[in-house]
């Protein structure tokens, strides 16, 4: 396999995410979803509505999102809405809660781990997707990008405890049981699934800004740890999650270490292991500078 290409910019700016999908040189067509992770009530790292409206009004596409598997304000459809509607999403875009009606099998022969992934029904009504990615840590998956954002991110509430458990429909206690490794695995075979339903018509752009080992599905985060680094964007999942690993690690910043303990502690880099071996992606790829 060729190495990938990921454009990256030093500028964080509403109109350098534009910018950045036009790098692509790709047009996403017909009726565009745009996955982005809606941030949990109490959350202050989470990419805002404003910041997102230009790219969202570019393709005028729908911000999408699913339930969460876990208590808090984002775990049924009603209150979900009504926090899209507190921070701003609804204000601006038309929403939609993929799975506030039933789940949507998408069958993975090749699954490491899992042979099936539950994700909102309503993705059969999109040709295309961008997933924009806010890059952080992750309390569980150690980071999280472009491919949690594919996997636990479009999986349905059921979806998101069924990979969380390995194959299993368990409890959200049975969720913090499972064996790490195979967690990691069960992201990767899920992400896998969804870019195989879309093929080609997928793009993904990363933001490395408000860094925390946190994710934004946690209500109480650790504040950024590190200073924002930019932009970047590829056809590839794979390798713009490597390409977001690789600037932290070569950051001189005093916040970095913090960052990959994070990740190193459970293992993050496995999940682009599994994804890779997938065929979903390279590790290998070449970082291009956008002015």
């Amino acid at each position: 396999m060729e190495k990938a290409k990921v454009y990256f910019t030093k500028e964080i700016t509403p109109e350098s995410v534009v910018k950045m999908y036009k790098c692509l040189n790709k047009e996403l067509k017909g009726k565009v979803a745009v996955k982005l992770h809606s941030g949990e009530e109490g959350n202050q790292n989470y990419l805002r509505p404003e910041f997102v409206k230009p790219i969202v009004d570019y393709l005028k596409a729908s911000v999408v999102e699913c339930n969460t598997a876990y208590d808090g304000e984002r775990d049924t459809t009603e209150k979900h809405l009504k926090l899209m509607e507190n921070h701003g999403w609804s204000k601006y875009f038309d929403v939609d809660i993929m799975d506030s009606q039933e789940d949507m099998v998408l069958e993975i022969p090749n699954g490491k781990v899992i042979k099936k992934n539950y994700v909102g029904k309503n993705l059969e009504n999109y040709d295309s997707m961008l997933v924009l990615s806010h890059f952080k840590g992750h309390p569980m998956g150690g980071y999280g990008g472009a491919l949690k954002q594919l996997s636990i991110g479009v999986a349905s509430s059921r979806g998101k405890r069924y990979i969380h458990c390995c194959g299993n429909d368990g409890s959200y206690e049975d969720m913090f049981k499972a064996n790490q490794l195979m967690f990691l695995e069960s992201m990767a075979d899920a992400a896998s699934s969804v870019t195989n339903y879309f093929k080609d018509n997928i793009l993904y752009i990363n933001v490395m800004c408000n860094m925390s080992v946190d994710c934004d599905c946690c209500n109480v985060a650790e504040d950024p740890c590190m200073e924002d680094i930019g932009i970047l964007a590829s056809t590839d999942p794979v390798a713009i999650d490597q390409a977001c690993i690789d600037l932290v690690k070569n950051s001189n910043d005093l916040g970095r270490d913090h960052l990959l303990e994070r990740i190193n502690s459970r293992q993050g880099l496995h999940t682009i292991e599994a994804a890779e071996a997938l065929g979903i992606g390279t590790r290998d790829y070449e970082l291009i500078n956008v002015d």
